[in-house]
C-alpha cells in the first residue's frame, strides 16, 4: 500500500469531521489521518489505487486547502 502526504488547511477536529465522510468514501475508514499537532496539517492517505489529484479535488470540494507533500 502507497502512503500519500498532504499539507492542508484542516486545523481542528471539527474541519477533520468536515471531511470525514468524503474521505472515508475515497480511501476507507481507518486508511486516512490528519495530524492536526503539526504546523503543516499533515493528511496520510494510503491506497493502492487514489491519486494524488483525486485527494485534493476531494478535499478542495470540501473547502480546505491542500496540495502535495
Amino acid at each position: 500500500m502507497k502512503t500519500l502526504r498532504f499539507t492542508t488547511t484542516i486545523n481542528c477536529q471539527n474541519c477533520v469531521r468536515a471531511v470525514t465522510p468524503v474521505l472515508n468514501e475515497l480511501a476507507g475508514p481507518g486508511h486516512w489521518q490528519v495530524d492536526t499537532a503539526n504546523p503543516e496539517k499533515v493528511l496520510t492517505v494510503q491506497s493502492d489505487t487514489l491519486t494524488p489529484r483525486q485527494v485534493v479535488a476531494a478535499v478542495e470540494e470540501e473547502g480546505f486547502e491542500i496540495k502535495e507533500a
